[in-house]
């Protein structure tokens, strides 16, 4: 576990920018915090790195959005469903494993145990001064060691 320190939300979407650029392969970042704590900020950073072209919005109400790009991003948004039936019914499971592909998921912590072996977790939180986030990156598993080895060397203001 390390800890990322952003000032402004331009660094909060600077970090997705910086974490999409050193992907190699697929990816499944789960994103944790409260309302307005930077998810959707940080997912638009993310997406403009991989070029995508159309708005980037938060899912709460499609559950899922798609974006094109240099990969394919699936986007979810967990706040909404009551149980992990509701996961089985969007297609969650066959989206977070695909090779070459990304899902950026939010509110991952309201179905924890459902969540793939192998994941980056980012826990968005506020400080006490205006605009900065502290952000905790946890890896799970094994298979995402490399970029989370590279990210504690350059994801760093």
């Amino acid at each position: 576990m390390f800890k990322i320190i952003t000032n402004s939300p331009e660094q909060t979407s600077l970090l997705g920018e910086k974490i999409a650029k050193l992907i190699k392969d697929n990816l499944v970042i789960c994103l944790e915090g409260d309302l307005g704590a930077g998810k959707t900020l940080f997912t638009q950073g993310f997406c403009q790195a991989l070029n995508v072209k159309e708005t980037v919005t938060s899912p709460t109400f499609n559950l899922m959005n798609v974006y094109e790009g240099d990969k394919r991003i699936y986007h979810f948004d967990l706040y909404r469903l009551e149980n992990e039936n509701d996961l089985y019914e969007i297609g969650f499971y066959e989206y977070t494993d695909v090779e070459d592909e990304i899902a950026l998921i939010e509110w991952p912590d309201r179905f924890i145990d459902c969540m793939p072996d192998d994941y980056l977790h980012l826990k968005i939180e506020r400080t006490s001064i205006d605009s900065q986030r502290e952000i905790t990156v946890i890896l799970h598993g094994e298979k995402y060691k490399n970029l989370y080895e590279e990210m504690k060397k350059t994801c760093q203001f």
